[in-house]
C-alpha cells in the first residue's frame, strides 16, 4: 500500500486529503492548548510554548505522509531527484517556520506577519505542481494492464481474425494435399485371360 505507484489523480486527492488533516490536527493542537481566544488575546513568547510544540510535532508527523506520496509518485514519472528532496525539504522547512510563526506573531500587528513563509508556500505548491504532472514513464506493462481490467483467460483476438485463420488453414490444406492417381494392379502369374466368352485366347 505505501510502496505502491500514483496516478495522478491519485496523488492529487492523497495530498488533499493530507493538507485537510494537517489542518484539523493543528485546530485541534490550538483548541486542545490555549485555543483561539487566548491565541489572539495572549501575548507572543513563553505563553504559547506549549502550543506552538504541539503544533510542531503534528507537522513533523505530516511531513511523513506528503513525503511519501511524493515519492510514489515521483517514481511513477521517472521524475528528478532533486525535485523530489527539495519538496521533501522545504515541507520540513515549512513545519518548522509555521510553528515559529505561531509563537512570535503578534495578531494586533498585521505587519508581524512573516513574508518569507509565504514564499517558501509558493515555493512548495511550484515544485507540488511539477511533480503532479510529470510524464509517466515510457512503455505499458501489458501484466499492469490485464491486472488493473481485471481479464479473465486469454486476452480475446479482434473481430475478424478467426476468418482470416480458418480460410488461410483451408488455403494450405488445398495447396499441401498432392493429386494421386489410381495404380493399376498387377496382372496374376501364368495363362492370360480369354478374350470374350466362347473364344480362345492368343
Amino acid at each position: 500500500m505505501f510502496t505502491s505507484k500514483i496516478g495522478r489523480m491519485r496523488f492529487f486527492f492523497y495530498s488533499l486529503g493530507v493538507a485537510l488533516l494537517e489542518a484539523v490536527l493543528a485546530v485541534l493542537c490550538i483548541v486542545g492548548t490555549i485555543g483561539f481566544e487566548g491565541l489572539v488575546n495572549s501575548a507572543p513568547g513563553p505563553s504559547r510554548q506549549g502550543m506552538a510544540g504541539a503544533v510542531l510535532v503534528v507537522s513533523l508527523l505530516a511531513v511523513v505522509m506528503p513525503a511519501n506520496i511524493a515519492w510514489r509518485r515521483s517514481r511513477d514519472a521517472n521524475g528528478k531527484a532533486w525535485i523530489l528532496w527539495s519538496y521533501i525539504v522545504f515541507c520540513a522547512i515549512y513545519a518548522f517556520l509555521q510553528a515559529g510563526t505561531l509563537l512570535v506573531i503578534d495578531f494586533k500587528n498585521p505587519e508581524s506577519t512573516s513574508s518569507g513563509l509565504n514564499l517558501l508556500a509558493l515555493s512548495i505548491f511550484g515544485l507540488w505542481c511539477t511533480i503532479l504532472v510529470a510524464k509517466p514513464v515510457a512503455g505499458i506493462n501489458i501484466d499492469e494492464l490485464t491486472s488493473v481490467f481485471d481479464f479473465d483467460g486469454d486476452t480475446p483476438m479482434p473481430a475478424g481474425s478467426g476468418r482470416m485463420a480458418s480460410s488461410t488453414a483451408q488455403s494450405s490444406m488445398r495447396n499441401a494435399t498432392p493429386a494421386t492417381r489410381s495404380v493399376p494392379s498387377a496382372q496374376p502369374m501364368g495363362r492370360p485371360r480369354p478374350a470374350g466368352f466362347g473364344k480362345r485366347g492368343l
